[in-house]
């Protein structure tokens, strides 16, 4: 299992395929600059996985690789799959032979995908302007290792001439109680504020999650609780995206409502994430950082692609894993700062603008340290 918590720490850097590699290698270059700059010692072990683990290794997950990640304090990944494993049986190909197991292997419950629209951004969001002005900031809090995608039974088979699937969708009490409070916990850093998603008028699922989120908010009373169905919130999520601060929901509906929530902020590049497991030592979590988007095969390889989502997966691993808001908050604020400058990346170039690549884009946000 995970390293156990020091002033050093330990980082497993599986790059992928794709953009992976091109903007890990900047997110290692930011990483280098803060981690002096705040006195940090990591060290990096640099594995093959996806893809690139297939082509070396013959298989997704070499074994290699995940004994770095069980030796590490966190992972840093960058993305996994493209065209050339497609032809591959289902369970062998990338996504579903690594990035999944590790999520499962390490119990990574938690998953946070910050929404974020700069003011400086505002143009690239497909939502009308008066509703994106001056930006906006959303959290969304996933549970990843239960409900639907992991119930059992789970088959498909073939009766009276036809075939049926069944999918279990299953919840345990502490698995929504845990989910809940990882929520609570980040309103109580943000906004105070804690959108709960369900479905209750339909599922008991529903009710149950309810219940227990409600039960959960009475040791978080300094924060707000307010309930939404997922059809609802889908909706509000477009209408009016400032009105949330905090949202929560179970796996599937937090899988939806969080690419609606990417969509809306106008480009999948900007975008981090973070997988959490359960507390390893005070606050700190044992965690793997990844970029919200995919290996965007048709850019690979150009040097075009925006490498900030990786940067501030960097910052979010800097956070919760490794307990150094200082040097999260250092990236997070030269980010920012670089964008107000005026340079952009291709995916949010506009008129008035300078467009870089990914290699001088990843030096700016360096030197802005």
């Amino acid at each position: 299992m995970p390293a156990a918590m020091s002033d050093k720490f330990q980082v497993a850097v599986l790059a992928g395929d794709g953009i992976g590699p091109e903007v890990m290698a900047e997110a290692l270059r930011v990483l280098g600059v803060v981690t002096q700059k705040f006195s940090i010692s990591i060290q990096y072990a640099a594995c093959h996985v996806g893809g690139a683990a297939i082509d070396a290794d013959g298989k997704a997950l070499p074994e290699a690789t995940l004994k770095a990640c069980e030796a590490a304090d966190a992972i840093l990944f960058g993305s996994v799959g493209g065209p050339k494993w497609e032809s591959l049986p289902a369970n062998e190909q990338p996504e579903r032979a690594a990035l999944l197991p590790l999520r499962k292997h390490f119990s990574l419950f938690a998953n946070l995908r910050p929404g974020v629209c700069l003011p400086e951004l505002v143009h690239a969001s497909p939502l009308h302007p008066k509703i994106v002005e001056g930006g906006f900031d959303v959290l969304c809090v996933r549970e990843l290792t239960g409900g639907l995608y992991f119930g059992e039974p789970k088959y498909t088979k073939q009766e009276g001439g036809e075939s049926f699937a069944v999918d279990t969708m299953i919840y345990w009490e502490s698995e929504i109680r845990r989910i809940a409070r990882v929520a609570f916990e980040a309103a109580r850093t943000r906004g105070k504020k804690v959108t709960s998603i369900d479905k209750a008028n339909v599922l008991q699922n529903g009710l149950l999650w309810r219940r227990i989120v409600t039960e959960t908010a009475a040791d978080f009373p300094d924060v707000v609780l307010n309930h939404l169905y997922v059809d609802n919130a889908a909706m509000q999520l477009v209408r009016n995206p400032k009105q949330f601060d905090v949202i929560v929901a179970e796996n599937m509906f937090g899988d939806i409502l969080s690419d609606e929530l990417a969509m809306i902020t106008g480009s999948l590049g900007m975008l981090p994430s973070a997988s959490l497991g359960e507390a390893t030592g005070g606050a700190r979590r044992f965690g793997m950082y990844e970029p919200s988007g995919g290996t965007a095969p048709d850019i690979a390889g150009q040097g075009i692609a925006n490498p900030i989502a990786q940067i501030l997966s960097a910052a979010m691993m800097l956070r919760y894993s490794l307990g150094r808001e200082d040097a999260a908050g250092a990236i997070e604020a030269a980010v920012r700062k670089v964008i107000a400058s005026g340079l952009r990346t291709g995916d949010i170039w506009t008129e008035g603008t300078t467009k870089v690549g990914t290699a001088a884009m990843g030096e700016a946000i360096a030197k802005a340290i």
